[in-house]
Protein backbone atom coordinates (compact mmCIF):
# COMPACT_ATOMS: atom_id res chain seq x y z
CA UNK A 1 0.00 0.00 0.00
CA UNK A 2 1.35 3.40 -1.04
CA UNK A 3 -1.20 5.78 0.11
CA UNK A 4 -4.46 4.72 2.80
CA UNK A 5 -5.97 4.85 5.46
CA UNK A 6 -6.09 2.89 9.18
CA UNK A 7 -8.60 2.13 11.58
CA UNK A 8 -10.58 -0.33 12.87
CA UNK A 9 -13.49 -0.50 11.37
CA UNK A 10 -13.60 1.31 7.87
CA UNK A 11 -16.61 0.60 5.84
CA UNK A 12 -18.50 3.22 6.08
CA UNK A 13 -15.26 5.40 5.31
CA UNK A 14 -15.65 7.45 2.56
CA UNK A 15 -11.92 8.68 1.97
CA UNK A 16 -11.20 5.99 -0.48
CA UNK A 17 -13.72 7.70 -2.48
CA UNK A 18 -12.60 11.46 -1.76
CA UNK A 19 -8.78 11.16 -2.57
CA UNK A 20 -9.32 9.19 -5.97
CA UNK A 21 -11.28 12.55 -6.79
CA UNK A 22 -8.19 14.55 -5.34
CA UNK A 23 -5.52 13.05 -7.62
CA UNK A 24 -4.34 9.88 -9.52
CA UNK A 25 -2.91 7.94 -6.84
CA UNK A 26 -3.26 4.28 -5.50
CA UNK A 27 -5.49 5.15 -1.62
CA UNK A 28 -6.76 1.98 -0.08
CA UNK A 29 -8.77 1.24 2.93
CA UNK A 30 -6.82 -1.02 5.61
CA UNK A 31 -8.62 -2.50 8.60
CA UNK A 32 -5.67 -3.20 11.59
CA UNK A 33 -6.40 -5.02 15.11
CA UNK A 34 -4.28 -3.55 17.37
CA UNK A 35 -1.20 -6.35 17.12
CA UNK A 36 -1.65 -5.91 13.84
CA UNK A 37 -0.82 -2.23 13.75
CA UNK A 38 2.20 -2.55 15.84
CA UNK A 39 3.39 -4.72 12.54
CA UNK A 40 2.02 -2.23 10.35
CA UNK A 41 4.17 0.66 11.62
CA UNK A 42 6.97 -1.26 12.27
CA UNK A 43 6.89 -2.48 8.47
CA UNK A 44 6.85 1.53 7.41
CA UNK A 45 5.77 -0.67 4.02
CA UNK A 46 3.77 2.55 2.86
CA UNK A 47 4.32 7.06 1.90
CA UNK A 48 1.85 8.25 3.53
CA UNK A 49 -1.21 7.52 5.52
CA UNK A 50 -4.18 8.97 7.04
CA UNK A 51 -5.61 7.23 10.80
CA UNK A 52 -8.96 7.35 12.08
CA UNK A 53 -10.49 6.03 15.15
CA UNK A 54 -9.21 4.64 17.18
CA UNK A 55 -5.53 5.19 16.74
CA UNK A 56 -4.58 8.57 16.08
CA UNK A 57 -2.95 8.66 19.46
CA UNK A 58 -1.45 5.04 19.52
CA UNK A 59 0.29 5.97 16.27
CA UNK A 60 2.37 8.20 18.16
CA UNK A 61 5.40 6.08 19.82
CA UNK A 62 6.15 4.70 16.52
CA UNK A 63 6.93 8.47 14.47
CA UNK A 64 10.58 9.30 14.46
CA UNK A 65 9.19 13.14 14.14
CA UNK A 66 5.70 15.01 14.92
CA UNK A 67 4.32 18.17 13.69
CA UNK A 68 4.53 20.92 16.04
CA UNK A 69 0.75 21.37 15.76
CA UNK A 70 0.26 17.93 16.45
CA UNK A 71 2.69 17.32 19.84
CA UNK A 72 0.69 20.54 21.07
CA UNK A 73 -2.64 18.47 20.12
CA UNK A 74 -1.99 15.52 21.02
CA UNK A 75 -3.32 13.29 18.16
CA UNK A 76 -2.19 12.32 14.36
CA UNK A 77 -4.31 12.00 12.01
CA UNK A 78 -1.60 11.75 9.15
CA UNK A 79 1.41 10.15 8.52
CA UNK A 80 4.28 10.89 5.78
CA UNK A 81 7.46 8.30 5.27
CA UNK A 82 10.10 9.87 4.06
CA UNK A 83 12.83 7.68 3.06
CA UNK A 84 12.39 5.62 6.03
CA UNK A 85 11.27 8.30 8.27
CA UNK A 86 8.09 8.84 9.84
CA UNK A 87 6.49 12.22 10.29
CA UNK A 88 3.10 12.83 12.27
CA UNK A 89 0.76 15.53 11.33
CA UNK A 90 -2.59 16.59 12.34
CA UNK A 91 -4.78 17.97 9.30
CA UNK A 92 -7.86 17.11 11.50
CA UNK A 93 -7.34 20.50 13.12
CA UNK A 94 -7.49 22.67 9.60
CA UNK A 95 -10.55 20.13 8.53
CA UNK A 96 -12.64 20.79 11.54
CA UNK A 97 -11.78 24.83 11.29
CA UNK A 98 -13.33 24.93 7.84
CA UNK A 99 -15.83 23.05 8.93
CA UNK A 100 -16.98 25.41 11.51
CA UNK A 101 -16.07 28.35 9.48
CA UNK A 102 -18.55 26.53 6.39
CA UNK A 103 -21.23 26.01 8.67
CA UNK A 104 -21.12 29.63 10.40
CA UNK A 105 -20.84 27.76 13.89
CA UNK A 106 -19.29 30.72 15.99
CA UNK A 107 -16.98 29.80 18.96
CA UNK A 108 -16.08 33.43 19.71
CA UNK A 109 -16.97 33.98 23.56
CA UNK A 110 -19.02 30.94 23.60
CA UNK A 111 -19.34 28.15 26.68
CA UNK A 112 -18.47 24.96 24.24
CA UNK A 113 -19.31 21.17 24.98
CA UNK A 114 -16.92 18.83 23.65
CA UNK A 115 -18.64 15.55 23.51
CA UNK A 116 -15.82 12.40 23.66
CA UNK A 117 -12.05 12.30 25.17
CA UNK A 118 -9.91 10.68 22.00
CA UNK A 119 -7.94 12.21 19.58
CA UNK A 120 -10.45 14.15 17.25
CA UNK A 121 -11.88 15.73 20.90
CA UNK A 122 -8.35 16.78 21.79
CA UNK A 123 -8.27 18.61 18.00
CA UNK A 124 -11.73 20.06 19.20
CA UNK A 125 -10.19 21.41 22.04
CA UNK A 126 -7.44 22.73 19.92
CA UNK A 127 -9.61 24.45 17.85
CA UNK A 128 -11.91 25.84 20.12
CA UNK A 129 -9.08 27.70 21.75
CA UNK A 130 -7.91 28.96 18.77
CA UNK A 131 -11.26 30.51 17.48
CA UNK A 132 -11.73 31.89 21.00
CA UNK A 133 -13.84 29.97 23.00
CA UNK A 134 -15.02 31.46 26.54
CA UNK A 135 -15.31 28.01 28.04
CA UNK A 136 -14.37 24.67 26.73
CA UNK A 137 -15.72 21.67 28.91
CA UNK A 138 -14.89 18.00 28.04
CA UNK A 139 -17.81 15.61 27.92
CA UNK A 140 -17.70 12.31 28.70
CA UNK A 141 -19.06 8.96 29.89
CA UNK A 142 -16.41 8.29 33.16
CA UNK A 143 -14.95 11.68 33.47
CA UNK A 144 -11.45 12.40 35.04
CA UNK A 145 -8.96 15.05 34.99
CA UNK A 146 -11.35 17.95 34.85
CA UNK A 147 -13.62 16.25 32.39
CA UNK A 148 -17.20 16.55 32.87
CA UNK A 149 -20.39 14.02 32.68
CA UNK A 150 -22.96 13.77 30.42
CA UNK A 151 -25.81 14.61 33.69
CA UNK A 152 -23.27 17.66 34.60
CA UNK A 153 -23.85 19.12 31.04
CA UNK A 154 -27.39 19.14 31.07
CA UNK A 155 -27.61 20.29 34.45
CA UNK A 156 -25.62 23.38 33.43
CA UNK A 157 -27.99 23.46 30.56
CA UNK A 158 -28.75 27.32 30.00
CA UNK A 159 -24.57 27.31 29.86
CA UNK A 160 -24.54 25.16 26.79
CA UNK A 161 -24.30 28.35 23.60
CA UNK A 162 -22.12 25.38 21.19
CA UNK A 163 -21.37 21.38 20.79
CA UNK A 164 -18.79 19.78 19.35
CA UNK A 165 -19.35 15.51 18.53
CA UNK A 166 -16.37 13.72 18.70
CA UNK A 167 -18.16 10.67 19.22
CA UNK A 168 -18.94 7.53 16.83
CA UNK A 169 -22.98 7.82 18.49
CA UNK A 170 -24.83 8.24 15.16
CA UNK A 171 -22.65 6.96 12.75
CA UNK A 172 -23.41 4.37 10.49
CA UNK A 173 -24.74 1.50 10.79
CA UNK A 174 -26.36 3.12 14.19
CA UNK A 175 -27.94 6.31 12.86
CA UNK A 176 -31.01 6.42 15.16
CA UNK A 177 -28.68 7.53 17.89
CA UNK A 178 -27.79 10.73 19.70
CA UNK A 179 -25.15 11.56 21.67
CA UNK A 180 -27.30 14.66 23.49
CA UNK A 181 -30.51 15.71 23.46
CA UNK A 182 -30.44 19.46 21.75
CA UNK A 183 -33.55 20.23 22.82
CA UNK A 184 -32.58 20.54 26.46
CA UNK A 185 -30.32 23.25 25.52
CA UNK A 186 -32.12 26.53 25.14
CA UNK A 187 -29.14 28.87 24.47
CA UNK A 188 -27.70 26.25 21.64
CA UNK A 189 -26.56 28.74 18.63
CA UNK A 190 -24.00 26.01 16.99
CA UNK A 191 -23.69 22.39 16.82
CA UNK A 192 -20.90 20.47 14.55
CA UNK A 193 -20.51 16.35 14.13
CA UNK A 194 -17.30 14.76 13.04
CA UNK A 195 -19.82 11.42 12.16
CA UNK A 196 -19.93 12.71 8.23
CA UNK A 197 -22.27 8.91 7.52
CA UNK A 198 -25.13 9.60 7.71
CA UNK A 199 -25.39 12.80 5.85
CA UNK A 200 -27.77 14.29 8.66
CA UNK A 201 -27.20 12.72 11.76
CA UNK A 202 -29.48 12.38 14.55
CA UNK A 203 -27.76 14.78 16.40
CA UNK A 204 -27.31 17.61 13.79
CA UNK A 205 -31.19 17.57 12.67
CA UNK A 206 -32.44 17.97 15.98
CA UNK A 207 -30.19 20.98 16.16
CA UNK A 208 -30.78 22.50 13.18
CA UNK A 209 -34.53 21.83 14.11
CA UNK A 210 -33.91 23.71 17.54
CA UNK A 211 -32.72 26.92 15.28
CA UNK A 212 -29.37 26.34 15.51
CA UNK A 213 -26.38 26.81 12.79
CA UNK A 214 -25.73 22.84 12.89
CA UNK A 215 -23.26 21.13 10.30
CA UNK A 216 -21.95 17.39 9.90
CA UNK A 217 -18.23 16.00 9.40
CA UNK A 218 -18.32 15.82 5.46
CA UNK A 219 -16.11 19.01 4.85
CA UNK A 220 -14.11 18.48 7.55
CA UNK A 221 -13.64 14.87 6.25
CA UNK A 222 -12.61 16.40 2.36
CA UNK A 223 -10.54 19.27 4.02
CA UNK A 224 -8.47 16.91 6.08
CA UNK A 225 -8.34 14.91 3.45
CA UNK A 226 -7.28 17.61 1.03
CA UNK A 227 -4.58 18.86 3.27
CA UNK A 228 -3.31 15.07 4.08
CA UNK A 229 -2.92 15.08 0.17
CA UNK A 230 -0.74 18.44 0.41
CA UNK A 231 1.61 16.73 2.73
CA UNK A 232 1.73 13.58 0.69
CA UNK A 233 2.69 15.36 -2.28
CA UNK A 234 4.58 18.56 -1.18
CA UNK A 235 1.67 20.03 -3.48
CA UNK A 236 -0.39 23.06 -2.46
CA UNK A 237 -2.89 22.92 -4.98
CA UNK A 238 -4.31 20.24 -3.31
CA UNK A 239 -6.85 22.81 -0.99
CA UNK A 240 -7.62 24.27 -3.47
CA UNK A 241 -9.74 20.91 -4.43
CA UNK A 242 -11.56 21.01 -1.61
CA UNK A 243 -14.83 22.53 -2.64
CA UNK A 244 -15.13 20.84 -5.85
CA UNK A 245 -14.39 17.75 -4.27
CA UNK A 246 -16.80 18.50 -1.36
CA UNK A 247 -19.78 19.04 -3.55
CA UNK A 248 -19.40 16.08 -5.82
CA UNK A 249 -19.38 13.58 -3.05
CA UNK A 250 -22.35 15.64 -1.20
CA UNK A 251 -24.01 15.14 -4.34
CA UNK A 252 -23.02 11.68 -5.26
CA UNK A 253 -23.62 10.24 -1.85
CA UNK A 254 -27.68 12.29 -1.20
CA UNK A 255 -30.52 10.05 -2.64
CA UNK A 256 -33.64 11.40 -4.16
CA UNK A 257 -36.15 11.01 -2.17
CA UNK A 258 -40.03 10.82 -4.33
CA UNK A 259 -42.82 11.21 -2.06
CA UNK A 260 -46.62 12.09 -3.13
CA UNK A 261 -50.15 10.89 -3.03
CA UNK A 262 -50.72 7.10 -4.99
CA UNK A 263 -51.09 7.92 -9.02
CA UNK A 264 -48.65 10.76 -8.88
CA UNK A 265 -45.86 9.33 -11.03
CA UNK A 266 -43.19 8.58 -8.18
CA UNK A 267 -42.24 4.90 -9.87
CA UNK A 268 -42.22 6.04 -13.60
CA UNK A 269 -40.39 8.85 -13.42
CA UNK A 270 -38.09 7.90 -10.65
CA UNK A 271 -37.09 5.43 -12.92
CA UNK A 272 -36.67 8.16 -15.81
CA UNK A 273 -34.38 10.26 -12.94
CA UNK A 274 -32.43 6.87 -12.00
CA UNK A 275 -31.80 6.26 -15.29
CA UNK A 276 -30.68 9.35 -16.45
CA UNK A 277 -28.12 9.42 -13.68
CA UNK A 278 -27.26 6.36 -13.65
CA UNK A 279 -28.36 5.48 -9.64
CA UNK A 280 -30.22 2.52 -8.33
CA UNK A 281 -33.76 2.85 -8.45
CA UNK A 282 -36.08 1.71 -5.72
CA UNK A 283 -39.23 1.80 -4.75
CA UNK A 284 -40.56 0.50 -1.38
CA UNK A 285 -43.95 -0.60 -2.60
CA UNK A 286 -41.86 -3.45 -4.80
CA UNK A 287 -39.74 -3.90 -2.27
CA UNK A 288 -42.50 -4.58 -0.24
CA UNK A 289 -44.40 -7.08 -2.65
CA UNK A 290 -40.88 -8.74 -3.47
CA UNK A 291 -40.79 -9.26 0.48
CA UNK A 292 -44.36 -10.04 1.25
CA UNK A 293 -47.08 -10.40 -1.56
CA UNK A 294 -49.51 -8.11 -2.67
CA UNK A 295 -50.31 -5.41 -0.70
CA UNK A 296 -53.77 -5.69 -0.75
CA UNK A 297 -53.71 -8.99 0.43
CA UNK A 298 -51.63 -8.34 3.21
CA UNK A 299 -53.68 -4.96 4.40
CA UNK A 300 -56.89 -7.79 4.52
CA UNK A 301 -55.03 -10.30 6.32
CA UNK A 302 -52.71 -8.53 8.85
CA UNK A 303 -54.12 -4.66 9.07
CA UNK A 304 -52.49 -1.32 7.99
CA UNK A 305 -50.55 -1.20 11.18
CA UNK A 306 -48.59 -4.33 10.23
CA UNK A 307 -48.58 -2.84 7.05
CA UNK A 308 -46.87 -0.01 8.05
CA UNK A 309 -44.23 -1.71 10.25
CA UNK A 310 -43.01 -3.73 7.33
CA UNK A 311 -42.65 -0.29 5.27
CA UNK A 312 -40.93 1.60 8.00
CA UNK A 313 -38.18 -1.11 8.21
CA UNK A 314 -37.89 -0.65 4.45
CA UNK A 315 -37.88 3.13 4.75
CA UNK A 316 -34.94 2.55 7.01
CA UNK A 317 -32.89 0.18 5.05
CA UNK A 318 -32.92 2.21 1.74
CA UNK A 319 -33.18 5.18 3.85
CA UNK A 320 -29.29 4.30 5.27
CA UNK A 321 -27.84 3.68 1.75
CA UNK A 322 -26.69 6.56 -0.83
CA UNK A 323 -26.82 7.67 -3.87
CA UNK A 324 -30.29 6.08 -4.59
CA UNK A 325 -33.11 7.19 -5.90
CA UNK A 326 -36.44 6.04 -3.98
CA UNK A 327 -39.87 5.85 -4.96
CA UNK A 328 -42.05 6.24 -1.35
CA UNK A 329 -45.82 4.85 -0.94
CA UNK A 330 -48.20 7.77 -0.35
CA UNK A 331 -48.57 6.93 3.28
CA UNK A 332 -44.95 6.61 3.75
CA UNK A 333 -44.72 10.08 5.53
CA UNK A 334 -47.49 9.92 7.59
CA UNK A 335 -44.76 8.70 10.02
CA UNK A 336 -41.72 11.26 11.79
CA UNK A 337 -39.40 7.87 11.96
CA UNK A 338 -40.02 7.19 8.61
CA UNK A 339 -39.25 11.16 7.26
CA UNK A 340 -36.02 10.88 9.76
CA UNK A 341 -34.90 8.07 7.88
CA UNK A 342 -35.40 9.20 4.18
CA UNK A 343 -33.84 12.58 5.54
CA UNK A 344 -31.29 11.41 7.12
CA UNK A 345 -29.26 10.93 3.75
CA UNK A 346 -31.65 12.17 1.26
CA UNK A 347 -33.39 14.99 -0.52
CA UNK A 348 -37.04 14.90 -0.10
CA UNK A 349 -39.13 16.13 -3.29
CA UNK A 350 -43.09 16.23 -3.48
CA UNK A 351 -44.33 15.54 -6.43
CA UNK A 352 -47.56 17.74 -6.60
CA UNK A 353 -50.07 16.30 -8.87
CA UNK A 354 -53.49 17.61 -8.65
CA UNK A 355 -56.16 15.04 -7.11
CA UNK A 356 -58.44 15.06 -10.25
CA UNK A 357 -55.56 14.40 -12.32
CA UNK A 358 -55.27 10.96 -9.28
CA UNK A 359 -57.22 7.67 -10.82
CA UNK A 360 -57.97 5.34 -8.28
CA UNK A 361 -57.34 1.94 -8.89
CA UNK A 362 -58.21 -1.37 -6.93
CA UNK A 363 -54.61 -2.42 -6.38
CA UNK A 364 -54.52 0.36 -3.59
CA UNK A 365 -55.89 -0.73 -0.43
CA UNK A 366 -56.84 3.22 0.48
CA UNK A 367 -57.19 4.88 -2.81
CA UNK A 368 -59.75 2.20 -4.56
CA UNK A 369 -61.91 4.74 -5.45
CA UNK A 370 -62.79 8.24 -6.02
CA UNK A 371 -64.22 8.84 -3.01
CA UNK A 372 -60.94 7.22 -0.51
CA UNK A 373 -58.62 9.40 -3.14
CA UNK A 374 -60.26 12.76 -2.25
CA UNK A 375 -60.23 11.54 1.91
CA UNK A 376 -56.18 10.64 1.57
CA UNK A 377 -55.59 13.63 -0.36
CA UNK A 378 -57.30 16.30 1.60
CA UNK A 379 -55.52 14.67 4.82
CA UNK A 380 -52.31 13.68 3.66
CA UNK A 381 -51.80 17.31 1.11
CA UNK A 382 -50.33 19.44 4.11
CA UNK A 383 -48.19 16.77 5.81
CA UNK A 384 -46.58 16.57 2.33
CA UNK A 385 -45.94 20.08 1.86
CA UNK A 386 -44.72 20.64 5.05
CA UNK A 387 -41.69 17.64 4.77
CA UNK A 388 -40.67 18.21 1.20
CA UNK A 389 -37.89 19.95 0.98
CA UNK A 390 -38.49 20.56 -2.73
CA UNK A 391 -41.88 20.34 -4.50
CA UNK A 392 -42.34 19.86 -8.36
CA UNK A 393 -45.21 19.86 -10.50
CA UNK A 394 -46.14 16.49 -11.38
CA UNK A 395 -49.10 17.21 -13.89
CA UNK A 396 -46.78 17.55 -16.33
CA UNK A 397 -45.70 15.08 -18.91
CA UNK A 398 -43.43 12.61 -16.77
CA UNK A 399 -40.01 13.43 -18.65
CA UNK A 400 -40.32 17.15 -18.32
CA UNK A 401 -41.03 16.04 -14.67
CA UNK A 402 -37.89 14.40 -14.38
CA UNK A 403 -35.72 16.93 -15.97
CA UNK A 404 -37.22 19.68 -13.37
CA UNK A 405 -36.24 17.08 -10.40
CA UNK A 406 -32.49 16.82 -11.98
CA UNK A 407 -32.45 20.12 -12.47
CA UNK A 408 -33.45 21.50 -8.89
CA UNK A 409 -31.64 18.45 -7.04
CA UNK A 410 -28.02 19.94 -8.91
CA UNK A 411 -29.44 23.36 -7.83
CA UNK A 412 -29.96 22.56 -4.03
CA UNK A 413 -26.77 20.60 -4.33
CA UNK A 414 -24.63 23.55 -4.96
CA UNK A 415 -26.37 25.47 -2.12
CA UNK A 416 -27.35 23.71 0.74
CA UNK A 417 -23.89 21.51 0.64
CA UNK A 418 -22.94 21.64 4.29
Amino acid sequence: MEYGCIGKKLGHSFSAVIHAKLGDYDYRLCELTETELTEFMTKKDFKGINVTIPYKEAVIPFLDHIDESAEKIGAVNTIVNRNGVLTGYNTDFYGMTELLKRGKVELADKNVFILGTGGTSKTARAVARSLGAKKISIVSRNPQDGEISYDEMYNEANEVEAIINTTPVGMFPKPDASAVDPEKFPNLGGAADAVYNPLTTEFIGRARACGANAVNGLYMLVAQAAKAAELFFNDKTMTEKTDRVFSEIYKEKLNIVLIGMPGSGKTTIGKIVANTLGREFYDTDEVFVNENGVIADYFKKNGEKAFRDKESEIIAELGAKNGLVIATGGGAVLREENVKHLKQNGLVIFLDRDVENIVPTSDRPLGSDREAIQKRYDERYPIYSSVGDITVDSNRDVNTVADDIIRKFSGYCREEQV
